[in-house]
């Protein structure tokens, strides 16, 4: 199982101008959010203040991320990274003094 850093960014396209429809949208989301800490599916997940996007530490496999984007698109655009354990560059070191 792989872990994976998501950089998300709103589309700003779609979200609304009217701030109620707007809290309504983003409590939605904050909904869903939880319901996937909660399941274990996302480790870590945070805003950058001031901005329509942040980040969500996922783990699984590859398959296992595609399908979880899926549930935030279309209003919602990821960039994937996946990321490297301290175990694993430990791991690469030894290989590299071989």
């Amino acid at each position: 199982m792989g872990k994976y850093l998501l950089l998300w960014e709103f589309d700003r396209t779609r979200i609304p101008v009217d701030s109620k429809e707007r809290a309504f949208g983003m409590n939605l989301l904050a909904e869903l959010v939880k319901q996937d800490m909660k399941k274990g599916s996302i480790k870590d997940w945070g805003v950058f203040p001031g901005e329509f996007s942040g980040y969500a530490v996922v783990e699984g496999s590859e398959l296992d991320i595609m399908n979880f984007i899926q549930q935030y698109t279309p209003f919602v655009y990821f960039k994937v990274r996946p990321v490297g354990s301290l175990a694993q560059v430990e791991e690469m070191i030894k290989a590299m003094m071989k």
